[in-house]
């Protein structure tokens, strides 16, 4: 941020024609410029309304209410003024306009949160958890990103600083004064290292959970031509969306489509039917575009007609997926082979032998198919996960559980404490990366840089 001091301006609201919009100021002369532009005195801790009027020619712009904070009762803990206008984007930018004029400058990406952070609002997970609430695709995640926002992570990385940040005192005090402070006992350190590494570990196991949350997964449904894959896409977006007809290859080229699967955000792609042999160049090429949507996936549905039972082209198929990617089996067509096989657990549809049998027709076996798809990509840890960690979060935490063992395998065999001291303040310094209180701006800007203009 060039200048801390300057007074920003920026439409907090889509640009698009709706029911209000809304402007929002930040910074000292915020008021200022208010009371240059509304009609009336507007009173902080109180709703506002009157005209916003363009003084020079005495023109109203629009009735509109005007919210003051005054600071640091306010999210950027600065004076904050919010205007919300009738929602024309041809009104939204001639206020803005007028307050441009009067003072304030546009904010960039992400400034207001970027304020609310270095005016100690807000520590740096939470005002990452702005950014993921505003990005996330399903409740699960949005409930995950509401919980960082509200400072579950901040405590969770807060204990453990203020646990480690206490040996470490007591450390460099019997270090300091040793006539007056006796040498902390190892048994003392361990226990407080030990603690931290298990901490640090149970994070990083749900790592890739947080990650499945927040970035979502691909899943390819493939199969042979006329198996069912289209039947069952349209089942899971419960719309039609892909033709479906008893003609083998239909479909001629991939259709995606976003869906919920149990809480994960999804891209779930219909491929064109994997065939060799006397077919078209249309059809060659979504052959080849489905080979390599597979290629790509997290998860593959691998069809298989019930009726016709497993094939050897079936099996050619599905040797496709196996390369070191996830599937699960599903046989289809249950309302006419009136199959009942009970596929509930973790290993359902993780073989041939063992496959989820569905009909797309009666909804047979879906909710079992939407329950192992989570499963196999999330498994059972996400239970126990209340909030959410990023690639930055991670990495802060392997560094620090890398200088917690080292400091934990030097206290086992007694090494000088002064050593030990060196590894508990790296630790530290990697935990403060998380919270912020150790941070670049290099950092601060590829963070920020991620908002759009107005939050």
């Amino acid at each position: 941020m060039e200048n801390m001091f300057d007074t920003i301006c920026a439409i907090a609201t889509p640009l698009s024609a709706g029911s209000i919009g809304i402007i929002r100021i930040s910074g000292e002369k915020s008021f200022e410029i208010i009371s240059k532009i509304f009609d009336r005195t507007a009173k902080p801790g109180m709703i506002n309304h009157g005209w916003i009027i363009d003084n020079e020619n005495g023109q109203k712009l629009d009735e509109v209410i005007v919210l003051p904070f005054k600071n640091p009762k306010s999210f950027t803990g600065e004076d904050v003024v919010e205007i919300q206008t009738h929602g024309s984007p041809v009104i939204i930018r001639e206020i803005l306009n007028l307050i441009l004029k009067n003072g304030a400058k546009l904010a960039a990406r992400g400034e207001f949160t970027k304020r609310a952070f270095l005016n100690h609002k807000i520590d740096l997970s939470q005002a990452e958890a702005v950014l993921d609430l505003i990005n996330a695709k399903t409740s699960k995640s949005a409930s995950l990103a509401a919980n960082n926002l509200s400072g579950s992570l901040k405590k969770e990385i807060a204990d453990m600083r203020e646990t480690l940040t206490e040996i470490l005192a007591k450390i460099t005090a019997s270090l300091d004064f040793p006539e007056d402070v006796k040498e902390v006992e190892y048994d003392e350190i361990l226990s407080v290292l030990e603690k931290a590494e298990n901490k640090i570990e149970k994070i990083l196991e749900n790592a890739h959970c947080h990650n499945v949350l927040r970035e979502g997964i691909q899943i390819a449904i493939a199969g042979q031509p006329n198996v069912g894959k289209s039947s069952l896409f349209n089942t899971l977006l419960s719309y039609d969306r892909a033709i479906v007809t008893d003609i083998a290859g239909t479909t001629r080229d991939t259709i995606s489509e976003n869906i919920d699967i149990e809480g994960i955000s999804a891209t779930l792609t219909d491929t064109a039917g994997i065939r060799e042999g006397n077919i078209d160049k249309v059809e060659q090429i979504g052959v080849q575009n489905s080979k390599s949507t597979i290629d790509n996936a997290d998860i593959i549905l691998c069809l298989y007609d019930g009726v016709k039972g497993v094939q050897n082209e079936d099996r050619e198929v599905f040797e496709l997926a196996k390369t070191g990617k996830k599937c699960l089996y599903i046989e289809t067509k249950q309302d006419v082979t009136g199959k009942i096989h009970d596929t509930e657990g973790f290993n359902a549809g993780k073989t041939l032998e063992n496959p989820i049998v569905i009909s797309s027709k009666t909804m047979y076996g879906i909710e079992n198919l939407k329950k192992a798809v989570f499963f196999e990509i999330i498994g059972s840890n996400i239970e126990n996960t209340c909030f959410l960690t990023n690639q930055r979060h991670q990495e802060a935490l392997n560094k620090a559980l890398s200088h917690v063992k080292i400091a934990k395998s030097a206290a086992e065999i007694g090494e000088l404490q002064d050593l030990i001291s060196i590894d508990i303040k790296s630790a530290l310094l990697a935990l403060g990366e998380i919270s912020g209180e150790v941070v670049t701006d290099e950092v601060l800007n590829r963070i920020f840089d991620s908002f759009c203009i107005g939050k």
